[in-house]
């Protein structure tokens, strides 16, 4: 295994690179001389359609490595050689990446070896768009992106300029330079590196009885964009997680709790060395006083529930002596900057994170949000885009911030 300079961090990342059916194939052979000149271990899948442009003996002599192209390579020693690739590599990138690629990956299609590797791989996908520009522009391919963009693969490109086909516009594959930048700004050293991240996400549920309970519509979308945001720059992260029907995000640790005061137990046994913590859940303000022990039978026309107050997780961490870094979040159906600022005061936040949950473009149950961010002497708006580009956003807001306060290590 090849030992990593941090003043080089290309140096041994195991990079896949994967090469679809467009003329802009021949500027993938470059990447490949400049990815493996900067230091990185490369493997080089091609689709069928890229064999008609370019030969795979020209990757093979420029990354030192065979080329694999094929599901049924009666050649191949490895009949999981997909499987293989994809816990190999810590980052996929395909350029080009085609309209048709784009189509099949947004599908989730699995029809070759590179598409089949990238279903089974954990690992960030990045993808570097080359096509004419009606192609680009075409309802059907900006849907697609929309999908991708939801599940969090990089976009990188396209550029606008003269195309192959003799039009002039956006659709251009990115130059072989430019990528390479991109690749070694995925790499760098993200602005939360050795920092603890405790976060919490989702709905809670209060027993009404043993089938029955309290709950609310968050999804926990936003809050595990948020978790895999801070975990793709730099961060340790600690997810404590509501009843969601969405899977751990790769490499982040997460627990489970079904109540407020599971989360709350949860979050503090894991604040003990915490730098900072975002309240992203939506926890149930109010329980059931008297739970009862077996099913309530339907009996009575009305029904009397006493409820009272759950523990207010936020405000206990951020009311401590030694305290981390505190975010929470503000979900109103009006007033939003007046609530969210009486929130960020009345609890001593550091910052506040507000959106409405109203209406068809409410956040619950939504793929796309937007914030208002607002911290005691400033705020920003981030408008309405996926939930997984709104996270990024905020993480980098977080991080400066964090940066900013007095006495920080």
């Amino acid at each position: 295994m090849n030992s990593r300079d941090n003043s080089t961090p290309l140096q041994g990342r195991r990079i896949l690179l994967g090469v679809s059916g467009g003329i802009a194939a021949y500027k993938s052979a470059e990447l490949c001389r400049l990815l493996v000149k900067a230091g990185a271990e490369l493997r080089v899948v091609m689709t069928d359609a890229a064999l008609e442009f370019i030969r795979p003996l020209t990757f093979q002599a420029l990354s030192g490595h065979p080329v694999a192209s094929s599901l049924f390579d009666g050649n191949s020693d490895d009949a999981m050689e997909h499987i293989d690739l994809a816990r190999w590599a810590e980052l996929i990138l395909i350029a080009p990446a085609t309209a048709d690629l784009l189509a099949k990956l947004a599908e989730g299609h699995a029809d070759n070896l590179l598409l089949s590797t990238v279903l089974a791989t954990r690992s960030p996908l990045a993808v570097a768009p080359a096509m004419n520009q009606q192609m680009w522009a075409a309802a059907a391919t900006r849907e697609s992106l929309l999908r991708l963009q939801h599940r969090g693969v990089l976009i990188w490109g396209p550029e606008a300029g003269e195309q192959a086909c003799g039009d002039t516009g956006e659709g251009r594959m990115c130059e072989p330079a430019d990528l390479l930048d991109d690749v070694r700004r995925h790499f760098e050293p993200g602005p939360l590196q050795g920092r603890r991240l405790l976060l919490t996400a989702g709905p809670t549920r209060e027993a009404i009885d043993p089938v029955r309970f309290l709950s609310n519509r968050s999804s926990g979308k936003m809050g595990y964009a948020l978790a895999e945001a801070a975990r793709d720059a730099g961060a340790e992260v600690v997810l404590v997680s509501g009843p969601v029907c969405l899977p751990a995000p790769a490499g982040v640790t997460r627990i489970d709790a079904v109540s407020a005061e599971d989360m709350r137990r949860a979050v503090l046994e894991q604040l003990p060395e915490t730098d900072i913590f975002i309240a992203a859940a939506a926890v149930a303000d109010y329980r059931p006083a008297q739970p009862a022990d077996q099913k309530i039978k339907k009996s009575a026309d009305r029904l009397n529930l006493e409820l009272i107050r759950t523990p207010d997780i936020l405000a206990e961490v951020a009311g401590l002596a030694e305290r981390p870094f505190c975010v929470g979040f503000a979900a109103e159906t009006r007033d939003l900057e007046h609530y969210a600022r009486g929130k960020l005061e009345r609890k001593r936040l550091d910052m506040i994170a507000a959106n409405r949950v109203d209406g068809e473009q409410g956040a619950f149950d939504n793929d796309d949000n937007e914030l208002a961010v607002i911290w005691a002497d400033g705020s920003i708006e981030l408008p309405r885009q996926p939930k997984t580009r709104i996270a990024r956003e905020l993480i980098a807001i977080i991080a400066d911030q964090f940066s900013r306060r007095p006495n920080d290590d």
